[in-house]
This record gives C-alpha cells, sequence and structure tokens, in this order.
C-alpha cells in the first residue's frame, strides 16, 4: 500500500513537472535546459540525502551499487531527460506525455530481443492498441495544425518522445539491481543524478566553445528552477516506489502523469499551444490502456 502511494505521488509529481516544464523549454536551448534541470535536481536530492540519509551507507557500498546508480542516472537524466525537453519543445507537453506512456511497449520489446520472451497474442493486442493510440493523439495534432501551424506534425518529430520512452523502459532494470546491492533509494538516486551532471556538464562546455552564446529569458530559467525542483520530487518518489513495489505497479501508477498533462497543460501553457481535445484523451486513453494491459501480461 504505501510503495502504490509512493508511485501514485510520483506518477502525479512527472505531470505536473513535465506541464511547468513545457514552459521553460519553449524558451530554451534544449540542452541547457537539461542541465539546469539537472543541477537544480542534484542540489535538492543532495540537500535530502544529507538530511535524512547515513552517508556511511554510501561510502560502503558495494562497487556495484555505484555502477548500476551510475547506469541508470546515464540512461534516464543524462539521455532520458534530453529527449523529454526535445520532444516537449518540437511537439508539447501533452503529446510528449502520451508518448512516454508507451514505456511498457519498449518494455516487452527489449525483453523479446535480450531475453527471448516473445508476446502473446493478448501481448500482441496491447501493443496494436498502444499503436493506435499513438496514431490518434498524433492526427489530432495534424488536424489542429492545418489552420494554425505552430508544431510539428510529421511521424518524425514523434521520434524525441518515443526515444524518452525507450530509454525509461531501461533504466528501471539498473534502479533494481542498484537497490538489491544498496537499499537506499535516495542514496542511489543522488548518485545518479550527480554522475549525469558532470557528464553533461562537459557537453554543455564543449557546445558553449563552438557556439555563440545566448542569451535566455529571466523568466524561462525561473521556471526551469521551479520545474527542476518538481522533477527531483517526482523521480524521488518514483525510485523509492520501485524499492517498496512490484515494477509492474509502479510503472502502471505512473501513468497518471498523462492525465495529469492533459488536464493542467492547456491552463498552464496556454489553449493555442496544448489543445487537448476529444480525440488527444482518447488517444492518451488507448495509450494507458494498452500499457496497462502490457504490463501484467508480463
Amino acid at each position: 500500500m504505501v510503495g502504490a502511494l509512493w508511485a501514485v505521488a510520483a506518477g502525479i509529481g512527472f505531470g505536473v513537472f513535465q506541464t511547468v516544464n513545457r514552459r521553460a523549454v519553449r524558451d530554451l536551448d534544449v540542452y541547457i535546459a537539461t542541465f539546469v534541470q539537472l543541477v537544480v535536481s542534484a542540489l535538492v536530492l543532495i540537500i535530502i540525502s544529507l538530511a535524512t540519509q547515513d552517508l556511511n551507507l554510501l561510502v560502503n557500498a558495494p562497487r556495484a551499487a555505484w555502477l548500476y546508480f551510475g547506469l541508470a542516472g546515464f540512461v534516464h537524466f543524462f539521455i532520458g531527460w534530453t529527449f523529454l525537453n526535445a520532444s516537449q519543445k518540437l511537439v508539447g507537453a501533452a503529446r510528449t506525455s502520451s508518448l512516454i506512456a508507451t514505456i511498457p511497449l519498449f518494455g516487452i520489446a527489449l525483453a523479446a530481443v535480450t531475453l527471448g520472451e516473445w508476446p502473446n497474442w493478448l501481448m500482441i493486442g496491447g501493443m496494436v492498441v498502444i499503436i493506435g493510440g499513438v496514431y490518434l493523439v498524433n492526427q489530432a495534432r495534424i488536424q489542429q495544425n492545418e489552420a494554425n501551424a505552430k508544431l510539428p506534425t510529421g511521424w518524425r518529430s514523434l521520434v524525441a518522445g518515443l526515444l524518452a520512452a525507450m530509454c525509461w523502459s531501461i533504466s528501471p532494470i539498473f534502479i533494481r539491481y542498484g537497490l538489491a546491492e544498496l537499499p537506499a533509494p535516495i542514496l542511489g538516486l543522488t548518485v545518479g543524478i550527480s554522475a549525469s551532471v558532470l557528464g553533461y556538464g562537459v557537453v554543455v562546455l564543449v557546445r558553449r566553445l563552438r557556439t555563440i552564446p545566448v542569451k535566455f529569458p529571466t523568466d524561462a530559467l525561473v521556471i526551469k528552477v521551479i520545474a527542476g525542483v518538481l522533477a527531483a520530487l517526482a523521480t524521488w518518489a518514483y525510485w523509492v516506489a520501485f524499492d517498496l513495489a512490484s515494477v509492474a505497479l509502479v510503472l502502471t501508477l505512473s501513468l497518471l502523469s498523462v492525465p495529469t498533462v492533459n488536464f493542467l497543460s492547456p491552463l498552464l501553457v496556454g489553449r493555442e499551444l496544448e489543445q487537448v481535445t476529444r480525440q488527444v484523451w482518447l488517444g492518451s486513453g488507448l495509450i494507458i490502456g494498452g500499457s496497462v494491459l502490457l504490463i501484467f501480461l508480463r
């Protein structure tokens, strides 16, 4: 029960974060936006760790724990958050949120390729439902943009969001392995995100040396800082949930981010950019339904 509550908090928290984050990334470079998000989230998690955890656990942790947490951070934050910000900047929060809900689809594909666990007919049905939902969400955006082409509508515009989903279907594997070595979610999360900050700092520095510096709106940076705090808290809840509940339950409840984004994004971002129609809700519902089916049939 406690693990389920943490997963609910993570799902809703991610939805709020994604909505607030959308307002910031539209005026920021994707790499700068991701770096700010990483730095702020890392600082929040470091403060929480110092205040609530015994750091000797981390000092004495097996090397395998450090490795798994570092890999989880690299996949989830370094790569996944970059694709998240890129997708939100490209196609908006509601559409990105629906794409991220395809995580179980990638989980099934990875299991088939790496473990030889091929899907049965019910799973294939769930996969078809998810693909149908993605189609509806994308077609809704195309119809909206016929008269007001503010955002890309082609299928290539879906790639960043789908790659973020793929990354986040992989990271739970490393999270569970790491927690098996060191059952301290907040410490593991802090290790993973701190490693990503260091690596991303190098990326941003190299890009800055090769490109002309650009000034960014102060209000966008302030909103991004708020988004970073929300991301840290939601991700903390996500990792704690993985330590207390099954992966299937956590992944299912984390899908609460989709209706949260669909409800909040028109209010916080503006209906001219986030037009969440009945077709978008229907497509999101199909994606969630197909994902739940895949999660519990695995």
